[in-house]
């Protein structure tokens, strides 16, 4: 793949970006997809102020590649967090759930390359007036915390597209290079993955939850929690737990008081798969095996290639096996074609 606007402007070698999801990426996966050419982000939003420094310490000593870290910006002791960012001169921030314009000037001062997370093109404008490097367009296939919007991935990229000309990533439900491939044809130059990378072996989600989503069937995963924070997670005793409470019109402060504290920590790292919130996206149902996250990455550019490869044959007619004569008049086949 020839050098585009992701890759450059991040230094990696491929538009893979790995992200940055609560209790799986540690510094042992982001350093392993930046190792593999890819960019491996560490996800702040599970880690203390000091675990986190941990974690930004390990990766610079198990990679020379470009990495980052995933902050979403509605977690506790914020101050604290941009502090160890910018004392470890983190090159890469990835910012979601909150406003960008909190704290993008203050990161860009420092040399740092920004990204910011968003589920709609009102958004993507909001975080391009805050100056932001880039944009990832998140549908709602997506695993974890999610947009009210509820946007399709696919429905979402050419929006933000048309709204936006930053550097464009796209993200939720994209596993594999054939996805990456369609993203790249609707307007993304680069793609952020989560449930691959989730259920690799580097990943620090425990092996009971990787197991459990490798074994998952298409409609296991549901959307959830709407009034506190849209979360998608597969459908277990504690989604069931919540989907009663909503059912009789629980409020938002009921639905919080079941959630409690820990409760994506009890499911994806400690493995409790009945009363634990496990957060993970649709996508996991078309995954059936915990790989290395080199396999993940080299997987991936292999299919896409592939991919772009066919579809660029001159034997290759999206039309196929329909033809002009099946269309009748020449106007007729030209106001019915796909394009």
């Amino acid at each position: 793949m020839n050098i585009n606007r992701i890759s450059a402007l991040f230094g990696i070698r491929y538009p893979v970006i790995q992200a940055g999801m609560v209790w799986c990426s540690g510094w042992k996966l982001a350093a392993a997809v930046s190792n593999a050419g890819g960019l491996g982000l560490i996800g702040a939003g599970s880690m203390h102020p000091e675990t986190l420094r941990e974690h930004v310490q390990k990766c610079k000593v198990a990679t020379d590649k470009p990495f980052g870290v995933n902050i979403p910006l509605m977690y506790p002791q914020m101050d604290e967090i941009m502090q160890i960012v910018l004392g470890e001169k983190v090159p890469i921030i990835f910012t979601s759930a909150g406003n960008p314009r909190t704290w993008t000037a203050t990161l860009k001062a420092e040399g740092i390359k920004v990204a910011h997370v968003v589920s709609s093109s009102k958004f993507a404008i909001k975080a391009a007036e805050a100056g932001v490097d880039a944009i990832v367009a998140e549908g709602f296939e997506a695993g974890g915390h999610n947009g009210r919007e509820e946007t399709t991935t696919f429905t979402l990229i050419p929006q933000v597209r048309k709204a936006v000309d930053l550097p464009l990533i796209a993200a939720g439900g994209i596993a594999s290079g054939e996805a990456m491939a369609a993203a790249f044809a609707l307007g993304a130059e680069g793609v952020q993955v989560g449930t691959r990378f989730a259920l690799t072996e580097e990943s620090s989600a425990s092996d009971a939850f990787k197991q459990k989503c490798i074994s998952l069937n298409e409609g296991d995963t549901i959307l959830s929690l709407k009034k506190v924070s849209p979360t998608r997670m597969i459908k277990n005793e504690f989604y069931r737990q919540v989907q009663e409470l909503e059912d009789r019109g629980a409020s938002a402060d009921e639905l919080r008081s079941l959630l409690g504290r820990g409760r994506s920590r009890r499911g994806i790292f400690e493995g409790d798969l009945v009363e634990g919130e496990l957060e993970i996206g649709q996508v996991a149902s078309l995954i059936d095996a915990v790989v290395p996250a080199e396999q993940v990455v080299e997987g991936m550019m292999k299919e896409y290639h592939e991919t772009v490869e066919k579809l660029n044959r001159e034997d290759h007619r999206l039309l196929q096996p329909c033809d002009r004569k099946s269309f009748g008049k020449q106007d007729s086949y030209r106001d019915q074609r796909m394009v």
